[in-house]
């Protein structure tokens, strides 16, 4: 077992027991921030070269896995940051070195959609803008956010992505939502801001300036650190939900504990086998991924759009569970204390991102039948 890994196992109690803190703070506290760094999460993509552990993509989804099973705002943060080297790869190879020249724990935060407009100048652009969805945004050393660039053409629009120190940015409380709330997911907000042209790049067609197979489709791999922040959600509900029937639950009306009901117990092992397939599903595709960027780059494009649809049949499996596991809990699931509750939130939460639509599932129907693999709505 890596370091990394051990380490996100030993802290899973700690973190487990700060959940209803981090939801009324919104936000990952400053010690916790602290404490996530020293453990070595936040630098588990960065090259070794860099002072990092360039971890392969399996063990990075199983530290991912393990944290949002322990805390489903921590597991989705630490995602966020982690993936701080391979967004940062698409920049050019000297203005990269130059960011971790200070040291490997380097966050970013941001937004992927273009929500902004980027005027060309002759040294770099003027920037104004404002992203939805800013998660870690209150521990972030850098923001960044995609732009139109001026003059915008409807037809053929062009994208940049710009990045800046955190504090010419603004960050807007907004993050007032159902689930996911020690995220710190705010609006972040650049106003005539002056980014030059080294500190810009291509966030959708980008080539990356660092070597190895971690960043040669570094957003291939996002898509599936997301599924592994599902499953990890979902498997936080499944323990919770044994752990109320081996204490004795019964719910209300019923003959039989929850432990002596045969309708319980094929619904849990329906949840159990399902989680269990989104589980193994991902794993073959990170597997597949792995080799293609190690060996077979080109190959990549024709894998995308399964990827994609992999993520949301997880996030289906995954939510799936978690409802489950909510249903099976009874009245007393509802209440704001319930371990349980916070994962229905947390999960549906997760469900609505982009990323997780289940239009990618046609996008891989349409791939199958020889046409573009897009996103199909």
């Amino acid at each position: 077992m890596h370091e990394v890994l051990r380490r996100a196992n030993e802290l899973a109690p700690s973190l487990q027991a700060r959940s209803a803190e981090l939801d009324a703070a919104r936000q990952l506290p400053a010690d916790l921030v602290a404490e996530l760094k020293a453990a070595g999460f936040f630098r588990m993509f960065v090259p070794r070269s860099h002072g990092g552990h360039e971890l392969d993509l399996r063990t990075g989804m199983a530290v991912l896995e393990t944290l949002a099973t322990a805390e489903p705002a921590v597991g989705w943060t630490v995602m966020i940051g982690s993936e701080t080297p391979q967004l940062l790869a698409f920049l050019g190879r000297e203005t990269f070195d130059k960011i971790y020249a200070t040291g490997p724990d380097v966050i970013v935060a941001g937004g992927f959609s273009p929500q902004g407009t980027a005027t060309p100048t002759a040294d770099g652009y003027w920037v104004d803008g404002r992203w939805a969805f800013g998660s870690g945004s209150t521990h972030a050393d850098w923001i960044f956010g995609n732009c139109l660039v001026a003059p915008i053409d409807p037809e053929t629009p062009r994208m940049r992505s710009m990045l800046v120190p955190a504090s010419q940015a603004r960050i807007v409380d907004t993050w007032k939502v159902l689930g996911l709330l020690g995220t710190g997911s705010h609006d972040v907000e650049l106003s005539d801001v002056h980014v030059p042209a080294e500190h810009t790049f291509d966030l959708f067609a980008g080539t990356s300036s660092v070597p190895g197979p971690g960043f040669v489709a570094p957003l291939m791999h996002f898509v599936l650190h997301l599924g592994a922040v599902a499953v990890g959600i979902a498997q936080g509900a499944l323990d919770d939900t044994v752990a109320l029937a081996t204490g004795g639950k019964q719910r209300l009306y019923a003959r039989a504990k929850l432990t002596e009901s045969q309708l319980f117990q094929v619904n849990l092992g329906r949840a159990d086998l399902t989680l269990r397939a989104a589980r193994a599903l991902l794993a073959s595709t990170a597997d597949e991924v792995w080799e293609l960027c190690s060996t077979d780059p080109a190959g990549l494009a024709a894998a995308g759009p399964r990827v994609s649809a992999t993520l949301a049949w997880v996030t289906e499996a995954a939510l799936s569970t978690v409802d489950t596991c909510y249903r099976a809990a009874g009245g007393q699931a509802a209440r704001d204390s319930s371990p349980i509750q916070r994962r229905f939130r947390d999960m549906h939460t997760f469900s609505q991102h982009a990323a997780a639509a289940e239009g990618w599932l046609g996008g891989h129907g349409s791939a199958m039948l020889g046409a573009a693999g897009g996103l199909s709505y």
